[in-house]
């Protein structure tokens, strides 16, 4: 069974990727035939400027870089970069007609992403963003996706454009099914909202151990809390969050816990402890960083030949689907009767 994934390009992953999806996409490439999308057409719907389109190499050489050295294994991932396959915009084309305005304009995660990007009036492009994601699922012609459920309904739209394509055309496309997990959400350093490379509360994968430590000096805490000998609250504490989340010695956390619920443990205490506790979490991570860095050109090679192995899939998918919509007939019948006129004169 095939599953696809991805991300957009736009910077390099965070513990917040890890917690959400990372770490489960590991997990996944040893029981699925994995496709993983560096999804740059995706971008462009918030992201059109052509510095952030110039960036795009790098960001997905950022991103492969940082999904193996979370664990992803190339030689069970195909990597591919979705402006490379060609027969995405074909498909793409062909799901638009599948769906109606009214459909897509019922989503209200739109509207949310428009917000975000600080868009006023929503592009045709962002409104038709869950018909290249269905594109880009029906393409590799996966039977699994992967989401929370805040984005089931992206995969929705899918299943329905599978469906109408398989009663109009026959049967083409598997219907996926939705991989439904809680999605862990992580509050970035500043404790107010989630993890985010731009709202520069991020602890970066790739970042050096004196980069996470400043980050973590930085956290916000208790705050009511303005002296180490007052009782402070743990619950919803973003320090004592990342503790649960990444330190892997429980009783370090419990006993922090108690004496920081007594009054008789101080926040620097607290976050240096924290600070250790993910140069743990991070050292194999930082391990086989050094180790494919050491090797310039490895993650081009896996971007080149994942790329090309998607095109021969994507180039026997659309083969059937010309095949069953009967699109390329009225050319070829065309070009026939041209050759046969020639041969009688």
């Amino acid at each position: 069974m095939r599953l696809l994934t991805g991300d957009r390009p736009t910077g390099r992953l965070h513990l917040g990727h890890y917690v959400g999806s990372l770490q489960n996409r590991v997990k996944l490439q040893d029981k699925y035939e994995t496709y993983l999308l560096v999804a740059d057409l995706h971008m462009l719907t918030t992201k059109l400027d052509k510095t952030d389109i110039q960036a795009v190499l790098d960001n997905a050489r950022g991103m492969v870089l940082d999904n193996l050295a979370c664990g992803i294994d190339p030689a069970k991932v195909t990597i591919y970069l979705q402006s490379a396959v060609q027969e995405v915009y074909e498909l793409n084309l062909i799901c638009e007609m599948l769906v109606t305005v009214n459909r897509l304009s019922r989503l209200p995660s739109l509207k949310d992403m428009a917000r975000a990007a600080h868009i006023e009036k929503m592009p045709f492009g962002l409104l038709g963003y869950p018909v290249l994601q269905a594109a880009d699922i029906l393409l590799p012609k996966a039977d699994v996706v992967p989401v929370g459920k805040d984005n089931a309904a992206h995969v929705e739209i899918t299943r329905e454009i599978a469906g109408r394509f398989n009663g109009l055309y026959g049967e083409v496309f598997p219907i996926p099914e939705l991989l439904l997990g809680e999605v862990p959400t992580l509050v970035g350093t500043d404790g107010k909202q989630k993890m985010s490379k731009s709202l520069d509360n991020a602890i970066f994968l790739s970042d050096e151990q004196p980069a996470v430590e400043k980050k973590v000096r930085s956290m916000f805490t208790d705050p009511n809390r303005i002296r180490a000998d007052i009782p402070g609250t743990v619950e919803g504490n973003p320090v004592f969050t990342y503790h649960d989340t990444f330190n892997d010695d429980r009783a370090e956390v419990d006993d922090l816990k108690e004496r920081y619920r007594k009054g008789t443990v101080g926040d620097t205490e607290v976050k240096a402890k924290l600070s250790a506790a993910l140069a743990r979490f991070l050292a194999p991570i930082r391990e086989r960083y050094a180790r494919f860095q050491n090797d310039p050109g490895l993650v081009d090679r896996i971007l080149l030949e994942g790329t090309e192995r998607m095109r021969e899939v994507a180039k026997a998918t659309m083969k059937e689907v010309r095949s069953a919509m009967g699109i390329g007939s009225a050319w070829n019948r065309l070009r026939k009767a041209a050759e046969r006129r020639a041969k009688k004169t």
